[in-house]
């Protein structure tokens, strides 16, 4: 089960009774039990000690379920090797030089690791990893009290020496010891944190925000794969925007993604009384909320669509670039789309993203404005073509960010955008079941070009093609025997 199988976490501030948070637990170790009290006795039985550690503990208390346990032990490697080895259906080994060992059993993904700990030199990217030779020791290097809880095993002894359970349940994120020697440890720990504020909706304590704001520097030390895939899990999450802020307001979003701060400094055009910054949190909620429509209309597997949610946080990063002030007293962004379609490429690539995740954001930003010139619905049928074919496979996503970019409180305003944006899907609808848009071809291929003009491969066959693909999209289908017509016309006036 994935994080967006389970269940929503409470509202951000909501409290949690310690009896909900018992029962809780007392259920899930009941629903796992098969598994930790068969592996907790086969390390004892072996000499070692054996718990379940940090998230599966933290998700229990929270009632999320998840077949992907976590243990920590006093084992080393090669010990944990044999063991699993002979228990397990399935083993591997990647995470050896981390002291991790991991195995499969039938629906269960475990994952054993030594007592250790992590620590960077001041200018080093990679961790140094080091054993360590007991469970509280283990537990008081971990980043945060709530993941610094364990059930010893086989017995099913609650560990918990920092107050991580009372933590959870007033729902807030601190460090097991200082925040400053947790974030020299590993400076990632600062962008975890917001990334489990957005995830868990929980407030982060002072002392650590403080901490955060004083070391956001040290982030830069962190590998660009390694931040990214911890700000792609915080925008995944189900409270982002608890996330971001947290990043913006402590000084790492400078040093992580500067487009996002940048946007405080600017007004929107149509709305001078609320902020570009505050504009594009809500468009990345709205998104959201309509999130489901990707699942029912396209081919995008249902739950939190990166793609979606990152186009929207990122639609409007050109504006601070294209601001010019009018003798009216206006403010224009014009052309932010694409000057933000270049900043949205640009960023992706420095955080190492693929590149069919930066096609797809930058193009996503760069048309996001399109369906604004389609008025009341003044559009051709040969200008709806055009929109489609230029969205190619992103036409649900961009159907998405458009509706999502309508912030107006002006409800008649809101309603008459809906209501055109209705007609424009329609308008699609009923010429994609007609025409197929979404593989709009010329009618005629490369061969009988070549063949209807008499020429080689080359240059001139592709200007052929081009100039078909227009009549296409201007007129719609047509015969083969139309098309060779005008392919004829249009050489001859060459």
């Amino acid at each position: 089960m994935t994080d967006a199988d389970r269940p929503a976490s409470p509202a951000p501030g909501a409290p949690l009774r310690l009896v909900d948070v018992q029962a809780a637990v007392d259920a899930e170790l009941d629903r796992i039990g098969p598994v930790i009290d068969e592996l907790g006795a086969l390390f004892t039985e072996a000499g070692h000690e054996l718990a379940l550690v940090g998230g599966p503990v933290r998700d229990a208390m929270l009632g999320r379920r998840s077949n992907d346990l976590d243990f920590t032990t006093s084992a080393r490697p090669e010990q944990m090797d044999k063991l699993l080895r002979a228990w397990g259906d399935a083993w591997w080994d990647m995470g050896r030089d981390f002291g991790t060992i991991g195995c499969r059993k039938g629906d269960w993904v475990v994952e054993v690791t030594t007592y250790r700990s992590e620590a960077y030199d001041p200018d080093s990217r990679k961790p140094e990893v080091q054993y360590g030779d007991s469970l509280a020791g283990d537990l008081g290097r971990r980043d945060f009290t709530v993941n610094a809880m364990a059930v010893r095993l086989p017995g099913r002894e609650l560990e918990d020496p920092y107050g991580g359970l009372i933590d959870l349940a007033h729902r807030v994120i601190r460090t097991p010891g200082t925040p400053e020697q947790s974030f020299s440890d590993d400076p990632l720990r600062m962008m975890r944190a917001a990334r489990f504020a957005a995830q868990l909706g929980f407030s982060v304590d002072p002392s650590v925000v403080r901490a955060m704001t004083e070391m956001a520097d040290r982030i830069q030390i962190i590998s660009a794969e390694r931040v990214r895939d911890e700000l792609v899990k915080l925008i995944c999450a189900p409270h982002p925007r608890l996330g971001l802020s947290l990043l913006v307001e402590t000084g790492l979003a400078d040093r992580v993604l500067p487009e996002l701060p940048a946007l405080k400094l600017e007004r929107d055009e149509h709305h001078r009384h609320k902020d570009v910054y505050e504009h594009t949190l809500t468009v990345l909620e709205q998104a959201i909320d309509l999130e489901p429509r990707l699942a029912e209309r396209g081919d995008i597997a249902p739950g939190p669509d990166f793609v979606s949610r990152f186009a929207a946080l990122m639609h409007d990063v050109g504006k601070p670039r294209t601001r010019r002030f009018v003798d009216d007293g206006t403010v224009t962004f014009h052309h932010h789309d694409v000057v933000g379609a270049k900043l949205t490429r640009k960023r992706m690539k420095a955080l190492k993203f693929s590149n069919d995740e930066i096609d797809a954001v930058s193009d996503l930003v760069e048309l996001h404005l399109r369906f604004h010139g389609y008025g009341s619905g003044e559009w051709t049928d040969s200008a709806v073509r055009r929109y489609v074919r230029d969205a190619g496979d992103q036409l649900e996503r961009l159907h998405v960010l458009t509706r999502a970019d309508c912030t107006t409180r002006n409800r008649k305003k809101a309603e008459r955008l809906r209501r055109t944006y209705d007609d424009l899907e329609a308008r699609i609808d009923r010429l994609s079941a007609e025409e197929e848009l979404a593989s709009i071809r010329p009618d005629l291929d490369g061969n009988q070009i070549m063949e209807i003009l008499g020429i080689p491969p080359g240059r001139e066959v592709g200007q052929a093609y081009q100039f078909l693909l227009e009549l296409r999209l201007d007129n719609g289908p047509m015969s083969e025997e139309d098309a060779t017509a005008a392919l004829k016309e249009w050489w001859a006036s060459r």
